[in-house]
C-alpha cells in the first residue's frame, strides 16, 4: 500500500471510529501520526490499520484522540456567551428549578476543563445561594486532557479573559499556578467519551438545563454531527439552552430548538414540543445543519410597483446613483425588508456608510435572524476598517443561514489577508460549494460587481494559494 493510500485509509478509519473529518491539508500531519502510532504498536502500517479498523482497541483510540485533538481553550472564552448564560439562560432555569434547587449542565468537548469550570463559576456567581446544587459534567475523548482538568491548576495565560473579581474569589495561587477553589472543583466531574459512540445512560432525555458544545461539530462527519445534535437536544430539559461555537450553525429552524440572538451571539432554547427521535439503525439520518431554506420554500417577497427590480437591475449594471434614486423615490408606506436591504447596499456603494450601517442595524433590531442584513452590515464595517465587527457579523450571517455563500467567502478572504491559511481553507471550500446554488439576487447584492463565475474563479485561486486544489 502506498503512503497516500495509507493516509486515505487512516482518514477513513478515524471517521468511522471517532467521527472526525479531515481535509487534504491535514494529510502530512496524519502521515506523521500514523507512522508514530504504528511504530509504538510495533506493527507495520497495513497491520496497524487493519487492527484499528477492526475495532475493540479503545486504548489506541484514546491515544489518537490525544494526538489529534486541538486543545486551545481558556476560561471565559467568548465572554459574550457566558454573559448570555448569566443574564438570559440561568435566570430562566433558576426560576424553572426553584422547587428542586438543582442546576445541571453539560460541556461536550471540554478539553482541559476550562469551559466546564467556567460554567460552574458562572452558575455560582448567578445563584448567590449556597443551598442550590450545581452539577457540571465535562466530556472529552482524550484521557490526557481530562487528567489535567481533574488537577484543576491553570497558568495565568488560561485566566487571561477571567474578570479580576472572579479570579480573586475562585482561584488560589499555588506553585506558580492558579488552583481552583474546592467549591467549584466539587461541582464538576469529567468523563471520557467518544461522541461517535453510543451511551444511553449518558444521553438520558431532559436531564440538563444547559449544554455547551463549542467548535466541535465542524470537526465531525455529517452523520456524527446530526446524531450529536439530536442527542444534545433530547438531553435538554424543556426550556433548556444549547450554546454552540461561532463556527457551528443549526440554521434558523432547527428541530426542537428556538434560535435566540442576544448579547451579540446566537444560542438555542429547547421548546416544549417533542423532539424528533433518532432514526432506527440502518435508516438514513436527517441532514445536519439544515437551514430554514432547506426545510420549506421561501415565498418571494411581494413586488409593489417594480421599483425594487428596476433598482436591482441598475445595481447589476453598477449604476449606483441611479439605483439609489429609484429606491428613494419609491412610493411611501412601510418598506419591505429586502427594499431596506437594497437601500443599505446602495448607500454603501455611494459612500454613505454611516446611513448604510444605521439601516442594517434597524433591520436587525426588527429581525436578528436576517442573514442578509448581517452580511451587509459586515461589508459596511469592513469598509470602515472595523474588522472585529465585520468578522462578527459575517459569522452571524453564516450562522443564521448555513447555505449562504457570501459570508463564507468574505471570512475566507479576511483569513487569507491575515495569513491564517488553515482557517481560510475551510471557509473558502465551503464558499466554493455554496456558490453553485447561491441565489442570483445575493450575487448581485454582495458580489461587489463580480458574477458567479468570477467569484468561483476567485475562490479557486485563493484556495490554490492556501495549498488546496479544487
Amino acid at each position: 500500500m502506498t503512503g497516500g493510500a495509507d493516509v486515505a485509509r487512516f482518514r477513513s478509519v478515524l471517521s468511522a471510529r471517532l467521527g472526525w473529518v479531515f481535509d487534504d491539508n491535514d494529510s502530512p500531519q496524519l502521515a506523521q501520526v500514523l507512522g508514530r502510532r504504528a511504530d509504538a504498536a510495533k506493527l507495520d502500517r497495513t497491520a496497524y490499520l487493519s487492527r484499528l479498523g477492526a475495532g475493540d482497541w479503545p486504548a489506541e483510540l484514546s491515544a489518537l484522540a490525544e494526538e489529534l485533538t486541538i486543545n486551545e481553550t481558556y476560561f471565559f472564552r467568548h465572554g459574550e456567551q457566558f454573559r448570555a448564560l448569566a443574564e438570559v439562560a440561568l435566570p430562566e432555569r433558576i426560576t424553572a428549578r426553584a422547587t428542586q434547587r438543582v442546576l445541571r449542565m453539560l460541556s461536550v468537548g471540554c478539553s482541559s476543563g476550562d469551559e466546564a469550570y467556567t460554567l460552574a463559576i458562572v452558575a455560582r456567581e448567578t445563584l448567590k445561594n449556597p443551598d442550590w446544587i450545581v452539577s457540571v459534567l465535562g466530556l472529552d475523548a482524550s484521557p490526557a486532557v481530562l487528567k489535567r482538568a481533574a488537577v484543576a491548576r491553570y497558568s495565568a495565560w488560561s485566566l487571561r479573559e477571567t474578570p479580576d473579581a472572579i479570579r480573586q474569589r475562585w482561584f488560589h495561587p499555588r506553585d506558580g499556578l492558579y488552583e481552583l477553589d474546592a467549591e467549584i472543583r466539587s461541582a464538576v466531574q469529567f468523563r471520557q467519551h467518544n461522541v461517535a459512540s453510543e451511551d444511553a445512560g449518558l444521553w438520558r432525555p431532559e436531564q440538563y438545563d444547559v449544554v455547551f458544545c463549542r467548535n466541535l461539530l465542524m470537526y465531525l462527519t455529517p452523520d456524527v454531527q446530526a446524531a450529536l445534535v439530536r442527542k444534545m437536544t433530547r438531553v435538554l430539559a424543556p426550556g433548556g439552552y444549547l450554546f454552540l461555537g461561532h463556527t457551528d450553525s443549526l440554521g434558523s429552524r432547527p428541530d426542537g430548538l428556538e434560535p435566540i440572538h442576544s448579547h451579540r451571539t446566537f444560542f438555542y432554547r429547547r421548546g416544549t414540543a417533542a423532539v424528533t427521535p433518532a432514526p432506527a439503525p440502518g435508516a438514513a439520518p436527517a441532514p445536519p445543519m439544515a437551514s430554514a431554506a432547506a426545510r420549506e420554500p421561501r415565498p418571494a417577497p411581494p413586488v409593489v410597483d417594480g421599483s425594487y427590480d428596476r433598482a436591482l437591475g441598475l445595481l447589476r449594471d453598477e449604476r449606483f446613483a441611479e439605483a439609489l434614486t429609484v429606491v428613494e423615490g419609491a412610493p411611501g408606506g412601510r418598506p419591505e425588508p429586502r427594499a431596506d436591504l437594497l437601500h443599505a447596499v446602495l448607500l454603501a456603494h455611494t459612500g454613505r456608510l454611516t446611513e448604510a450601517v444605521t439601516t442594517c442595524r434597524r433591520l436587525l433590531d426588527a429581525n436578528g435572524l436576517y442573514a442578509d442584513a448581517h452580511q451587509q452590515l459586515a461589508v459596511c464595517l469592513e469598509g470602515g476598517n472595523d474588522l472585529t465587527g465585520a468578522l462578527e457579523h459575517y459569522r452571524l450571517g453564516a450562522y443564521v443561514d448555513p447555505e449562504f455563500a457570501m459570508p463564507r467567502l468574505r471570512l475566507g478572504l479576511l483569513a487569507r489577508r491575515r495569513g491564517e491559511t488553515r482557517a481560510a481553507g475551510p471557509e473558502l471550500e465551503r464558499a466554493l460549494d455554496l456558490l453553485r446554488q447561491e441565489r442570483d439576487d445575493r450575487i448581485v447584492l454582495f458580489g461587489g460587481g463580480f458574477g458567479r463565475i468570477a467569484l468561483t474563479a476567485l475562490c479557486r485561486a485563493e484556495l490554490e494559494a492556501c495549498g488546496v486544489r479544487r
